[in-house]
């Protein structure tokens, strides 16, 4: 279990204050944007679903801001070798989901999935709610400053395959985005970095941050990557 606040099930906090000035547009999202312009797949009305939580978290690297994602291992029953943030489901010791449930269980899946130091992590904000039908998650992203860098890499093979950052400016760069479409018919967005295709839930998130940050770049949504059937 992360220790948050310096305290083995204390308060979490959520603060604003002195994030870098890059990062105001996306702590503007947060207060502004509704479910349904993240994503169609909402939470099921009826309160069905596993919650779960996810930390997106943004740091400075040597090429300016970036997110930290990690590669699920290819044993996984759920989403195996997707890249994706670091996360998962709630625990019961993670408190109340309704409350600071989610922001404990996405510093505590960090640190377990890619050895994260949750102590220099600022988290500043939670998105709306969202829902993955084909895993039954109902997910809350959780976004947090990386104050503190701390060295992070696979914990576990078993659950992660890889640990890497990518650089924001190789997100909004035009030649590395593309539509995905599944042998289901459905299409979502994607980013080709890292020597990884980032399509889903991942994908689907950062394509609406930049856009709603005021970051994304016209790209061309004609350019199609087909998924395996097996995805």
């Amino acid at each position: 279990m992360a220790r948050v606040s310096g305290t083995q099930g204390g308060p979490v906090v959520l603060s604003k204050d002195g994030l870098p000035d890059w990062l105001e547009p996306v702590a503007r999202v947060v207060d502004t944007v509704e479910p349904f312009q993240l994503s169609r797949f909402l939470p099921p009305k009826d309160g069905a679903g596993r919650q779960s939580a996810v930390l997106i978290l943004f740091g400075e690297g040597e090429r300016g801001p970036e997110l930290l994602l990690m590669e699920r291992a290819s044993s996984l029953r759920s989403h195996a070798g997707q890249p994706s943030f670091p996360g998962g489901a709630l625990d019961p010791e993670d408190g109340d989901p309704a409350t600071d449930g989610p922001l404990r269980a996405a510093l505590r899946e960090a640190e377990e999935e890619t050895g994260l130091d949750p102590a220099g992590v600022q988290l500043f904000g939670v998105l709306p709610r969202l829902y993955i039908p084909v895993s039954g998650f109902v997910v809350t992203p959780v976004l947090g400053w990386w104050r503190e860098p701390s060295p992070v890499g696979v914990v576990d093979p078993n659950e992660t395959a890889r640990v890497f950052t990518v650089p924001v400016a190789d997100l909004t760069n035009p030649d590395n985005r593309a539509t995905t479409v599944h042998p289901s018919g459905h299409r979502g967005p994607a980013f080709l970095v890292e020597s990884a295709l980032v399509w889903g839930f991942t994908a689907g998130v950062i394509d609406r941050l930049l856009h709603f940050s005021g970051w994304e770049r016209p790209w061309d949504r004609g350019k199609q990557v087909p998924l395996d059937w097996r995805s």
